[in-house]
């Protein structure tokens, strides 16, 4: 026996965002896309006349041609695309809470993490065996890496 279908899991295909919403409805997505095949019927002509030449090979233009490649708008335009499908996959929250133990538990474990962190960080910086201290590691002169270096063992220098 099939278990009962839920209507708010079952997607259809009229639900899902339309890619060329973001695309192309926008007035500036239409301006951008108009303006692409300009600017390239333009490169084109470039061998055709010099004053565009000049233009064309400015630094000015090495970015418009960034700005006006196609791949660069669809990326662009796609973000508010792709951010919508992805939301589709957050939860709404439907899961039980949590219980009064189960909650003191988890900010229990919180802080104690947040103290060995802590604890952590003071030890990077004050501990002069730590290369991670900074200048206590560098200019020790129990460092082998350093010149001055002093064998604690021998008590000689390098």
């Amino acid at each position: 026996m099939d278990a009962p279908i839920d209507e708010h899991q079952v997607e259809s295909a009229a639900d899902l965002p339309k890619l060329s919403r973001w695309l192309w409805r926008p007035w500036y997505a239409k301006f951008w896309w108009s303006a692409i095949p300009v600017w390239w019927l333009g490169m084109a002509a470039v061998t055709r006349s010099p004053m565009l030449a000049a233009f064309y090979g400015g630094a000015l233009a090495g970015y418009l041609n960034v700005l006006f490649f196609p791949m660069t708008a669809l990326m662009v335009l796609g973000v508010g695309y792709v951010r919508e499908r992805l939301d589709e996959f957050v939860g709404s929250g439907d899961g039980k809470p949590l219980t009064d133990e189960e909650e003191e538990a988890f900010h229990a474990r919180r802080r104690q993490e947040e103290d060995h962190r802590f604890l952590d960080n003071i030890g990077k910086g004050t501990d002069m065996f730590d290369p991670r201290s900074g200048p206590l590691w560098i200019g020790n002169p129990l460092n082998p890496l350093n010149a001055g270096y002093i064998n604690p063992h021998t008590g000689k220098h390098r």
